[in-house]
């Protein structure tokens, strides 16, 4: 294992490293560095907690001279409001002790104060695409001094809806640059934008898709509805201690807001809520007391979550399974970080069983079910969203599975068969059901 002194770091990046303790880089740190220090495009893929922000952070630092000039020489383009805080802080702490001016920019936030910001000169803009481009059709930002372009969680971008605004980004910005793209996941989408916009990237891989973090222990419940998912939460917070920071991933705002309304009221003062409805100042307000340890729980959607580093957190909770295997990844990976074991709890409807076993599937593994509390009360009322997959019309339940081939298990030889393509085989690529729908309409 080498330390961050081996890597080539000027005393400025060293001091800094050295002050906030990291000693040894991580794999993605590691074998990152050396890439981008060549001048070659990079295309990274690594789950959360990995490193990801940092891995691209010192390299460009080590490389950026001193510059008077007002536009920005590198851009980090990340999918949400609350990433550009986060990278911006990493941006922080890492020049410490040298001259570099960053900055962030988002939409919902004042628009004066961030075109003021890009007035005074920067080298280094990191910012989500929206805003991005107000402040270019503006004329306030050019981008013809744009050396090195970094787009961090390359899929999230594209899930939002993003692809557009990047392509369009991408044609405006310099031939001549350096394309270091990062993602959790190697979707069709992401690997089509990398073979259009991208030349001859080097792919850095440090956990391949589908492998499940071993350090995390994850469990599902089968659990009847949405109001019984409610009581079996507070039945857990209730009777398990060890569950102190519980991070719960809900798949919608208004999920999001219902959960919140109920379980705030058996947990007051213990529980936050994340969602793009929020104002800036509460997501804020909520992430710090729940990274402090003031709140318990937190509930949040993927969306909002996508980026966001916090600490010890003991448990991740999916409120509702994901239906991309992909994102599943992404979330438990928010627990069992560093020298800790963390634990990953699903609560599954019978509607939802397809996609556990499209995870399963995806991993190569299955999912350990534990036995319903029976003090739990099963709850007979279902939500207007929930009544319609109660009659499995439309569920499209034994198709989807005949695509993925079913949940994992070892076939006799005498039933194996040789895949030679369509649905499934498109599947097992991206992990999303959704994906495998797409390409073939029933």
């Amino acid at each position: 294992m080498i330390t961050f002194d081996e890597l080539n770091l000027n005393k400025p990046l060293l001091k800094a490293l050295d002050e906030i303790g990291y000693i040894y880089p991580t794999p993605v740190q590691e074998k990152v560095f050396p890439v981008i220090m060549s001048g070659k495009n990079v295309t990274g893929i690594a789950q959360t907690g990995t490193g990801k922000t940092i891995a691209y952070l010192l390299p460009i630092l080590r490389q950026l001279k001193y510059s008077e000039q007002i536009q920005p020489r590198v851009l980090i383009l990340v999918p949400t409001r609350e990433l550009v805080i986060q990278v911006v802080k990493e941006l922080s702490t890492l020049t410490t002790y040298m001259s570099i001016r960053f900055g962030g920019v988002y939409g919902g936030s004042n628009m004066s104060s961030q075109k003021e910001l890009v007035v005074r000169g920067l080298d280094v803009l990191v910012a989500t695409p929206g805003r991005l481009m107000d402040l270019a059709l503006n004329g306030v930002l050019r981008l013809s001094s744009v050396q090195q372009l970094v787009i961090d969680e390359v899929d999230e971008m594209l899930n939002l809806g993003f692809r557009s605004q990047l392509t369009n980004l991408m044609d405006k910005l310099p031939k001549r640059r350096q394309n270091l793209l990062f993602s959790a996941t190697l979707s069709e989408d992401v690997e089509k934008l990398i073979h259009e916009y991208v030349l001859d990237p080097q792919k850095i891989e440090i956990t391949p898709q589908g492998t499940p973090l071993e350090k995390i222990i994850q469990l599902v419940y089968k659990v009847q509805n949405f109001n019984t998912k409610i009581a079996l939460l507070e039945h857990l917070l209730n009777t398990q201690a060890e569950m102190s920071k519980v991070l719960v991933f809900v798949k919608s705002r208004k999920m999001g807001d219902e959960l919140y309304s109920r379980i705030s009221e058996k947990f007051p003062e213990k529980v936050g809520i994340i969602h793009s409805n929020k104002s800036q100042p509460q997501r804020f307000k909520a992430i710090r007391k729940f990274d402090e340890g003031s709140h318990r729980v937190l509930i949040a959607t993927d969306i909002i979550a996508r980026g966001l580093h916090m600490s010890d957190i003991t448990h991740v909770l999916n409120f509702d399974i994901p239906d991309v295997a992909g994102d599943y990844m992404h979330r438990i990976g928010r627990t069992g970080r560093s020298d800790t074991t963390g634990t990953a709890i699903s609560f599954v409807s019978p509607w939802e069983d397809l996609f556990q076993e499209a995870i399963e599937v995806f991993m190569k593994k299955r999912i350990t079910e534990l036995p319903f509390p029976p003090e739990v009360k099963v709850s007979t009322v279902y939500t207007e969203e929930e009544k319609p997959s109660m009659s499995g019309k439309g569920s499209g339940r034994s198709k989807a599975l005949k695509e993925t081939q079913g949940a994992f298990h070892e076939k006799k030889d005498k039933n194996k068969k040789v895949n030679l393509g369509g649905p499934g085989k498109r599947y097992a690529k991206t992990g999303s059901v959704r994906s495998a729908k797409k390409k073939k309409r029933y």
